[in-house]
């Protein structure tokens, strides 16, 4: 498989006007913020237009240099950590943007400062510096993209702060935070956060920690600040303190360094990670208090010589950031209450040590997707829905990801079928693209616009300044600017353009060509890369308002139809992805047949692919118009056409195009004509099987709907009488398919056999049984379950026999069903004696105690079923015991067998009585039996033959004490002895 693809994913570049070097730079939406690295410290504000168009905004005055930065869409402000005096600070930009329309109105406040009493009117239009005060210096922050939320990470916590919008008045609403949470985490420093949806991330140099908030319902009377506590008890047996890394030690020993051993912890395992995080609330607002806690998802550690290029002492981590993915055709739009209602689907986590990458999914289950490994040493990675881009010290490096087909899989878990199917989220990454820069140093990403801060060294500021191909196309801004010393070679903020996705499918399809005939792997794959780059842009949120919506849609079922030509054609292992790559194509297999045939090859070979969808489609209805004709026919509208000329037209179908549907629909002609032997050579023509999965491609050749009445055809007729099992099959096959409901089968059946509406014929009762045999819909089981233990015990209760011979015995439901059981010794022993009732009804008598032999059957709702059979003689009492058992009430079925066949209750205590319910022996059997020895004294045989086999089990279970505490006083002492001889030596030999 080719691992480099040298495709074009990156367009035209702009350069960004800047006035002053940048030190920092993020994108908002449809903004780029540039703080600058000079002494007069601010923020350049630009707005991104068509094609990385960037046009000046204005600019703003900092407190200090910018040390870090974020903007959140969610409320649309940017977040600082600035620096002045050695002291760092936290400040939110609110309403920045009509600081761009001139005005140049700031208002400074303090987070929880009451607006309302100093809020007017006036103020609304003007910039807000919202200051946010921290017991500790702030290190890192992150927006959540979900809900603007804030999180800061300090030395040893991190603070959360929610958004909130304050109605000051009818016609001004503020936005503010509230300080809400805070996590401890002791001897932890982080080095960067990510925070989305709750899921938090932490990083220091070689230590990833994710975590997940989970809301639990508070207590309103409960104090204001509370703890929560995750601190985990040592587990036994798991990781111990030497093997994962005492944070709290500081070894000052500069002669040594320590490598801590690697470590991967997923999901409940990563509590062992020994981190201990600690809650506390400190929202002043009781309202709608929520509680939290804790859950670990994921933690992993490294060590320094993890590196393929040998030990490095500057390895660590950078990078962290969190990808959300959203439900298909979920609401966006600028506004932020529309903003929020999109549905979380997917959430994956990227960090990245400085020669490998690492790609989680930790929504709704944490794990490895993707491991990417870098040519060269990175400075930083972004991670986007379709692709991750990199820089290391001399390129731009963009990489394919996997989350389209991991969100897909979430969305849809059933979509790896015959009708859908979607490349594998193991699909081998490989790079498109490596674009040589000199001195790429920072990147950030904005829709289809990835900014890019390049630093060159001084000795490459003559090379720079000739022509080169090693960097993009050029285009000249209308606003740049060389005449500033300060912007003289050495460094560029670059805006590169993203090629859009549909050029970019173009291009992969393309490339995929050259890969037909020599590596069939490496075409998949490409085809496969284009699939998926389509699929993001259809996943997301603002797809429905794109402007390439349609002609995405066009990509993504061509995209289908290629990957379906290249597993019907290519002799690979995964053949059998043709049919549902076809059929999320929409194209008909008149059409596949004629993409198969337009190829230039001479001589046409028919892979196993390809005759796997052929048969697939043939065998399953899909109303094409080759196979439309049967459905005409069988319309009730045509109900006088001429049987001859339809079996005509229908051969003249079946010429091109044969058919199962078409078989049948001859049949059917045949009989409307009387012509049996034609008949008879249309049904031969195919398997019994196959016949039953026909009728579901055309369900009116067995039954026709008036008036919401079903009514059988004359095929279904004819079926009824000679052959029986095949109208079953078909009907199973119908209601399988969704193509009859369980109430429409009773009344086909029993309209089908002139049976009354509370009459129920065998041949229903055979469809209920081979339903239970194949039925794939478990909430359907319950109710077959009880339909035939109550015909069972019906006809068992008024000696009806079965008006026509059943399809399958006891035996062949016992062996194809798992709902039938095999019928326990003790059941067949008490049938063994004479019993008149049981004569009368041999079958369904143990196709009844078979069902409650099983496990399947609620016992609970099966008994006012069967209490008609309550004292049926012997039939009545085992399906008392049954029941007993089934609701674990062994001492009474002991009782109930004691008193009409001892010889049964020992049976029955060795099938029984095991494990928890084994004390019944000596607790209930053992007693009773020599209760009523003594009371017959000797008399019967039946009961000594019980007690002495249930004093050999007893004897083997106890110890020798407890045996003899069991044994009564008045027995006699040779009838106990062997067994006492037995116990005692069975000690001795341990």
């Amino acid at each position: 498989m080719v691992q480099l693809y040298n495709l074009h994913p990156f367009g035209s570049q702009r350069v960004v006007p800047c006035k002053q070097e940048p030190a920092q730079f993020c994108c908002g939406h449809d903004v780029l913020f540039v703080a600058s690295a000079a002494a007069s410290c601010g923020v350049e504000v630009f707005a991104v237009r068509r094609e990385g168009r960037c046009e000046p905004l204005g600019s703003f005055a900092t407190l200090g240099p910018v040390l870090r930065m974020a903007h959140s869409r969610a409320g649309d402000y940017l977040v600082t950590i600035e620096e002045k005096s050695k002291a760092t600070f936290l400040r939110a930009y609110v309403n920045w943007r009509f600081m761009s329309a001139g005005s140049s109105r700031v208002c400074v406040r303090m987070v929880g400062h009451k607006m309302e009493e100093s809020y007017t009117e006036t103020l609304k239009d003007q910039m807000s510096i919202v200051e946010m005060a921290l017991s500790d210096p702030p290190l890192c922050i992150s927006c959540c993209p979900v809900n603007g939320d804030l999180l800061v990470g300090c030395k040893n916590k991190l603070v959360m702060f929610r958004l909130k919008y304050l109605v000051i008045s009818q016609n001004l609403r503020v936005l503010d935070f509230e300080r809400s949470l805070i996590l401890h985490i002791d001897n932890f420093i982080p080095a960067e956060v990510a925070f989305c949806a709750r899921h938090i991330a932490i990083t220091t140099e070689l230590d990833v920690l994710i975590l997940k908030l989970v809301q639990q319902n508070a207590d309103r009377g409960e104090q204001c600040t509370y703890q929560v506590s995750t601190i985990e008890k040592p587990v036994d047996g798991g990781i111990k303190d030497e093997d994962l890394a005492a944070h709290s030690l500081q070894l000052e020993l500069d002669e040594f360094v320590i490598c801590q051993k690697p470590v991967e912890l997923l999901g409940e395992e990563s509590k062992l990670c020994k981190i201990p995080v600690t809650l506390e609330s400190t929202e002043l607002s009781t309202e709608d208090k929520k509680h939290f806690e804790v859950q670990y998802l994921l933690f992993r550690r490294f060590t320094p010589d993890q590196s393929p290029f040998g030990f490095c002492e500057e390895t660590k981590l950078h990078s962290v950031q969190f990808l959300p993915v959203y439900q298909t055709g979920s609401s966006v739009t600028a506004n932020e209450e529309t903003e929020n209602k999109r549905e979380l689907l997917s959430l994956f986590c990227f960090f990245s040590l400085p020669h490998v990458g690492y790609l989680y999914s930790v929504g709704k289950l944490v794990e490895l997707i993707s491991t990417y490994q870098y040519s060269e040493k990175s400075e930083q990675a972004v991670l986007t829905p379709q692709f991750l881009h990199v820089i290391t010290s001399e390129s731009l490096q963009c990489f394919t990801v996997r989350c389209s087909a991991a969100a897909a899989r979430d969305e849809d878990p059933y979509i790896d079928t015959t009708v859908k199917a979607c490349p594998p989220v193991t699909l081998d990454v490989c790079t498109l693209r490596m674009q040589l820069f000199i001195g790429p140093r920072a990147i950030c990403h904005y829709k289809n616009h990835i900014i890019l801060l390049t630093k060159a060294d001084t000795e490459d500021i003559t090379e720079r300044r000739k022509p080169s191909r090693r960097m993009l196309s050029r285009k000249a801004d209308s606003n740049k600017s060389r005449t500033n010393s300060e912007s003289e070679p050495g460094w560029n903020l670059y805006i590169i353009n993203t090629v859009s996705t549909i050029q970019l499918y173009r291009e992969m399809v393309d490339y995929s060509r050259t890969y037909e005939n020599v590596r069939t792997e490496s075409c998949i794959h490409l085809l496969s890369e284009a699939h998926l780059l389509v699929r993001a842009a259809i996943m997301d949120p603002s797809f429905f308002k794109s402007d390439e919506k349609e002609e995405l849609l066009r990509a993504f079922r061509e995209s289908c139809a290629l990957l379906g030509d290249c597993y019907s054609r290519f002799d690979t292992k995964d053949y059998h992805l043709a049919l549902p790559y076809y059929r999320m194509s929409g194209l008909s297999v008149t059409e596949v047949l004629e993409r198969r045939a337009s190829e230039s090859d001479e001589i046409q070979t028919y892979e196993r692919g390809f005759i796997f969808y052929l048969t697939h489609s043939l065998n399953e209805e899909l109303n094409e118009e080759l196979s439309k004709l049967p459905h005409i026919i069988c319309s009730p509208c045509m109900k006088n056409v001429c049987p001859l000329t339809a079996v005509k037209y229908l051969r003249k179908v079946e010429d091109i195009m044969p058919s199962v549907v078409l078989t049948l629909t001859k049949a059917f002609m045949a009989l409307k004509m009387g012509d049996l032997m034609m008949y008879e050579c249309e049904m031969n023509s195919h398997k019994e099987t196959m016949l039953a999965c026909g009728f579901v491609g055309q369900p009116k050749l067995l039954r026709e709907c008036k008036e919401g009445i079903v009514i059988p055809t004359e095929f279904a007729v004819h079926l009824k009488a000679m052959q029986p099992g095949l109208l079953v099959a078909a009907t199973v096959a119908l209601h399988e398919n969704s193509k009859i409901e369980l109430e429409e089968a009773d009344m086909f059946f029993k309209m089908l056999c002139n049976n009354g509406e509370d009459t129920v014929p065998q041949l229903l009762v055979d469809f209920w049984e081979a339903l239970l045999v194949a039925c794939s819909q478990e909430e359907v089981l319950p109710e077959l379950l009880l339909r035939v233990t109550h015909q069972y015990v019906w006809r068992i209760s008024k000696k009806q026999l079965p008006e026509t011979k059943p399809l399958k015995t006891t035996e062949d439901l016992i062996n194809s069903c798992d709902h039938f059981g095999f019928i326990f010794p003790w059941v067949t022993f008490i049938m063994s004696m004479e019993s008149p009732l049981g004569k009368d009804c041999p079958e369904d008598i143990s196709k009844l105690q078979s069902v409650l032999c099983g496990q399947s059957i609620d016992i609970t709702a099966a008994l006012p079923i069967l209490e008609p059979l309550a004292d049926a003689g012997n039939v009545g009492l085992t399906i008392r015991v049954l029941c007993s058992t089934r609701l674990g009430k062994y001492e009474e079925s002991i009782d109930q067998l004691l008193r009409q066949y001892p010889a049964a209750a020992v049976l029955y205590a060795q099938h029984e009585l095991k494990g928890d319910s084994q004390a019944v022996w000596w607790n209930k059997l053992l007693p009773e039996l020599c209760e009523r020895a003594r009371l017959t004294r000797s008399d019967c045989p039946v009961l000594i033959s019980s007690l002495k086999e249930t004093l050999s089990v007893v004897a083997t279970e106890l110890e020798l004490r407890d045996f003899l505490s069991l044994l009564p006083e008045d027995g006699t002492a040779a009838f106990f002895l062997p067994h006492l001889l037995h116990c005692s030596q069975r000690k001795l030999l341990r």
